[in-house]
């Protein structure tokens, strides 16, 4: 792949109809929020011959038709757009607030991070309901948002062995991340609770309950409404 690097960001061409603007190698809100910056900015200039435009924790793949696209106009204006994708990050927006059913079926390893944090289920279930997560990026499957920061004391490896089915809603913990999933599928995070919310749902106006750059606080609900 071709690249060259520019003030702390680099431009990196995948094949003959992509590119990639890649930031610092770490996983960071800052790193993080100029990463979102530049994904709105881009598509709000509705460059010519841009199909997709998607973020990831700390780059932004484009996707062009390069029998559409001047390349070297396209990375003029990526160049300038992530010179100026500011570098602080507050979150101003009101979190989006989702209800979990902690412990039990809904969440069959909330008793193994409890062990491993050596605190007692309600404890962990206090730290993990406590912060305000910031949405990195979506991936894995349609919807599944990877959030942090997790508070380090609850922040469990993934499983050793996946589970071959994890239900819809399922909130797990992977290390200093945690998540929803969005439908049933094989899954290794750690399933500390289960929510009603649909992350993905193509029948709404908007499929994706969450994109990056959303704020979320999860809060613990007795019975689960799934």
């Amino acid at each position: 792949m071709a690249q060259h690097r520019t003030h702390d960001f680099r431009i990196v061409t995948a094949g003959d109809s992509a590119v990639c603007v890649e930031f610092e190698e770490r996983i960071d809100a800052e790193v993080n929020g100029r990463v979102v910056a530049l994904a709105e900015a881009i598509e709000a200039e509705r460059i010519g011959g841009v199909r997709d435009v998607v973020p990831t924790f700390r780059s932004v793949a484009i996707y062009f038709d390069p029998l559409r696209t001047d390349f070297d106009l396209l990375t003029e204006r990526l160049e300038r757009a992530a010179a100026e994708a500011p570098p602080a990050v507050t979150i101003t927006q009101k979190p989006i607030r989702i209800p979990v059913c902690y412990g039990g079926a809904s969440g069959p390893d909330l008793e193994e991070v409890a062990r491993y944090a050596g605190m007692t289920e309600a404890e962990v279930i206090a730290r993990h309901a406590a912060p305000v997560y910031r949405v990195f990026m979506l991936g894995f499957v349609p919807g599944f948002a990877y959030m942090g920061t997790v508070d380090p004391r609850i922040a469990v490896p993934r499983r050793s062995t996946p589970r071959l089915r994890v239900p819809s809603g399922s909130v797990g913990i992977a290390g200093g991340q945690t998540g929803i999933y969005p439908s049933e599928t094989p899954g290794g995070w750690q399933l500390v609770g289960r929510t009603s919310l649909k992350p993905f749902d193509p029948s709404r106006a908007e499929p994706f309950l969450l994109k990056a750059g959303d704020a979320v606080q999860f809060y613990p609900r007795a019975e689960p409404d799934v």
